[in-house]
């Protein structure tokens, strides 16, 4: 199933996280893509919305093709330009041949996607013997539906904590992200997207969990006491098969 709220939200995406204005993308989620990804030619980004991620690979050296369903994205992607080449298409069945990429990337994509199974078989199949596969995620653990930090001052001493929601029942949720903005999400245990990577012939060689950067932290008081708790996971796979 396609989540339609990101085409009628689309601009909501490229206003609040791209083009320079989100420190997550621009002082984390980049940079570590640049140096996980360096020197692979060409790359596949699956669900590449408005393209910030294929620009800064195509920028870094890269060829890059930028896949996403949906048409308000890609418009503006092509907008934007910087080199990549875009089309629409669906995570669950890419339209590219077989093992036509020295890497692929999904960047907070398999969260929002119904048929994980058959997208991460997809990102295995469009890859080269040897290739690269880079998924980042929402961290499945800490940052389960209803996780968040918890400033109790009831009890005596006061404390202050990460709330970890349920993590191992796979759920869907419905965010409003933003004041009429409602986003779908899909979690699901970090055992079941290893588990299926490893059937479509991905090995797993690197996992990253770093801490939230800098900028995000300085956006209010309350991130700061949260510095410990990652807020992304970046799974480094190679194809084996």
């Amino acid at each position: 199933m396609i989540d339609e709220n990101w085409e009628s939200h689309a601009d909501w995406w490229q206003r609040e996280f791209t083009d320079g204005v989100d420190p997550e993308y621009t002082e984390q989620i980049l940079p570590l893509i640049g140096d996980v990804l360096q020197g692979c030619s060409p790359v596949l980004d699956i669900g590449t919305g408005e393209g910030q991620v294929a620009r800064w690979l195509q920028a870094a050296g890269a060829q890059v093709v930028g896949i996403d369903p949906f048409a308000n994205q890609v418009a503006v992607a092509r907008e934007r330009a910087g080199g990549p080449v875009y089309a629409r298409g669906d995570a669950a069945n890419l339209p590219v041949p077989d093992a036509c990429f020295h890497a692929a990337v999904a960047c907070l994509v398999f969260e929002h996607i119904d048929e994980v199974d058959a997208a991460l078989s997809e990102a295995a199949r469009v890859l080269a013997p040897g290739g690269r596969f880079l998924l980042l995620l929402n961290h499945p653990l800490l940052q389960t539906p209803g996780s968040g930090w918890i400033d109790d001052q009831i009890i005596e001493p006061p404390e202050q904590y990460w709330r970890i929601g349920p993590y191992l029942p796979e759920a869907e949720s419905i965010e409003e992200v933003q004041k009429g903005v409602f986003i779908r999400f899909l979690h699901r245990p970090l055992s079941r997207y290893l588990n299926s990577a490893f059937a479509a012939g991905l090995t797993l060689v690197a996992m990253h969990e770093p801490a939230p950067p800098a900028g995000f932290l300085a956006q209010a008081a309350e991130y700061r006491d949260a510095a410990t708790i990652p807020r992304l996971l970046a799974l480094s796979f190679t194809k084996t098969t």
